[in-house]
């Protein structure tokens, strides 16, 4: 098992490849460098401090990320009387990133969905649909940042 996890880590030392959140990695551009405007909601709060987590809190002004999120609640199960007992919530957010100046970087859009069960009790359910909604916050944050980290790359080369 050492033997191959050393030969994996002798294969990519010698590919060329850099981690895009190390020290001379892509995400440095926007480290610590992208202030984060998001709605003024439990979503909006969770997806910015994810976004913040990833790209550390603003200290230069680089870059501003503007970002507007809509999720929808669907069924996804019912039962044979009628019951739902299984959620779908579907979120999507667009962003922008932006210079100080307002000229726009670059923008997109981004969604995923979170599933959840209603079979339990009240508070159950209640806990359950509360956990999804975080979950589908910091789901939207990493895909944003993904493609920020993307933007870059493809921007440097």
């Amino acid at each position: 098992m050492l033997t191959r996890r050393v030969a994996l880590l002798g294969l990519l030392a010698g590919c060329g490849l850099t981690p895009v959140y190390g020290p001379n990695g892509e995400a440095q551009v926007l480290q610590n460098a992208t202030s984060v405007k998001v709605p003024d909601t439990v979503a909006g709060f969770r997806l910015r401090e994810r976004l913040t987590e990833r790209f550390g809190p603003a200290t230069l002004d680089r870059y501003a990320l503007t970002v507007t999120i809509d999720a929808t609640l669907s069924p996804a199960t019912i039962s044979e009387d009628g019951v739902t007992t299984r959620f779908n919530l579907t979120g999507e957010a667009q962003y922008t990133l932006t210079t100080p100046d307002g000229m726009a970087v670059t923008a997109g859009t981004v969604n995923t969905f979170m599933g959840y069960s209603a079979t339990g009790s009240t508070v159950a359910t209640q806990a359950a649909a509360t956990d999804a909604q975080a979950r589908l916050s910091v789901a939207l944050a990493d895909l944003i940042a993904a493609r920020l980290v993307l933007y870059v790359r493809q921007a440097a080369s």
